[in-house]
């Protein structure tokens, strides 16, 4: 006990003498280049091994290891998948081109943007079974790792970045993924200042002025998942309005005012967003939160692009996806929906549940129901591309042209949405035990299989799946 308080004393002794830990400032830019950085639009038309004809996007949703198991085990489902192309045979998850992901979710977008096919012999042991919980705790309680998080901007957040850093990222920045012939991977995190969604991508860091080639993955992760309360917000320097940032082609419309050719509310509100940001006399800095949530799924900006890429010419330019020569064929949207629904037995008891649990809820209820309507957005994607191809070929057949030459005319693409999620396993048990697995950062070796296991099921048995493998003459997995 003596040691113990000595210990103690000799920590805070080396706090007041070290004085406020500082976290790491993300640097200025003073010019924006759209053609370099990490963005999605300078790395597809460079990406190898890639098949444009059929564009694969994968989102993954938060919820601690549960999420980051779940998503592996789509990953390898895909690897294991094996489709014919131009006559040759290659894995389905050689055309993934972009992945997006939060909070758990963000880890395994981002280890396999850094590791690509190395991530299957490795992140188990580096990651999913691993006690990332309680080594976050341990560090937490350590009077030696005290002086970093009295005062000053370091955080519980850094803390944890710098340990993901040890076990996982291994120093690595955005600019070493930019070589990289793995999938663009985008980490979300939900700014704390107007509850906007904030990505790990050039684009958003362009908005800011500032470097995103320089950040470390670590703190991307740590940002994406930096529970409230639980964890500190992760700060980034914003340098607004020192350099040239141009607006987007695609909501230049909302800068002039055009009504006319706003495409949803949904833009606007993006558009406000990125006036936020923007005012760095104002808004100095970033404080970024878990990215669930402004998106727990994290597919509202692959929505939002699939959006402009249905309407707006200048999108497709900037992301080199033009349809008119046809080569377009495909676009797969894979969501891999961890959710979880816990029981509780609070509605049975007239003592309300304690302060934790009331926050817990506070946050996961707003979650959910976003994450019902980004399902439903999803959904009416799909059914509006439909539709504006086939009101497209009647405008044709009104103006004369035949059935086919309509056809050949108007380019045509099909959209699969597959939504991956407990709820639909017919097993109610099984169900139940999946949905209430915790949301953590440390799970049993068994759980952590059992999600790689069920993810690979729940892909194989989606009816949209299968359709897009008979559409593919798929090669039966091995």
């Amino acid at each position: 006990m003596h040691c113990l308080l000595r210990l103690l004393i000799g920590a805070l002794a080396a706090a007041s003498v070290a004085g406020c830990a500082s976290r790491p400032i993300n640097e200025p830019i003073s010019h924006v280049d759209v053609e370099s950085g990490y963005r999605a639009s300078v790395r597809l038309p460079k990406q190898q091994n890639k098949d444009l004809n059929n564009l694969v996007l994968l989102a993954f949703s938060g919820g601690g290891t549960r999420a980051a198991a779940f998503s592996y085990g789509v990953l390898e489902e895909l690897r294991r998948t094996e489709v014919v192309v131009d006559g040759r045979q290659r894995r389905l998850l050689d055309d993934v081109v972009l992945i997006t992901g939060v909070s758990g979710g963000s880890f395994t977008a981002l280890a396999y943007a850094l590791y690509g096919d190395k991530l299957f012999s490795e992140y188990e042991t580096r990651f999913l079974k691993r006690d990332v919980e309680g080594a976050l705790i341990d560090r937490a309680i350590n009077p030696f790792n005290w002086p970093k998080l009295i005062g000053g901007s370091y955080g519980r957040s850094e803390l944890a970045a710098d340990y993901y850093d040890e076990i996982l990222f291994q120093g690595a920045t955005f600019a070493d993924l930019e070589g990289r012939p793995t999938p663009t991977a985008v980490a979300g995190g939900t700014d704390l200042t107007n509850g906007a969604r904030f990505a790990f991508s050039q684009y958003e860091f362009d908005i800011l002025c500032s470097d995103l080639g320089k950040v470390h993955l670590s703190r991307a992760a740590a940002a994406s998942s930096a529970v409230p309360v639980v964890l500190s917000p992760v700060t980034f320097n914003n340098y607004a309005g020192r350099c040239d940032y141009k607006y987007p082609a695609w909501i230049q419309n909302v800068v002039d005012h055009n009504s006319d050719k706003v495409p949803s509310m949904r833009l606007l509100q993006r558009y406000r967003d990125i006036q936020d940001f923007r005012d760095s006399k104002e808004h100095p800095y970033i404080h970024l939160v878990d990215g669930g949530l402004a998106d727990n799924l994290g597919v509202r900006a692959i929505l939002e692009a699939l959006g402009e890429f249905e309407t707006n010419a200048a999108f497709r330019e900037a992301f080199h996806l033009q349809t008119a020569s046809g080569s377009l064929r495909r676009v797969v949207l894979i969501v891999v929906n961890a959710r979880a629904a816990p029981r509780t037995n609070w509605d049975k008891t007239e003592s309300p549940p304690g302060i934790a649990s009331q926050l817990m809820k506070s946050s996961d209820v707003p979650m959910s129901r976003y994450t019902a309507e980004s399902i439903d957005l999803m959904k009416d994607l799909v059914y509006r591309w439909e539709t504006q191809r086939d009101l497209q070929i009647l405008q044709a057949r009104l103006a004369g042209e035949s059935e086919a030459q309509a056809e050949a005319r108007v380019p045509k693409i099909d959209v699969f949405a597959i939504d991956v999620g407990f709820e639909q396993l017919a097993d109610e048990k099984e169900r139940t035990y999946f949905l209430s697995l915790p949301t953590s950062f440390v799970l049993k070796p068994e759980e952590v299989d059992r999600l790689r296991a069920i993810a690979g099921t729940l892909l194989r048995q989606s009816e949209e799946y299968q359709r897009l493998l008979k559409d593919l003459a798929a090669v039966p997995p091995k």
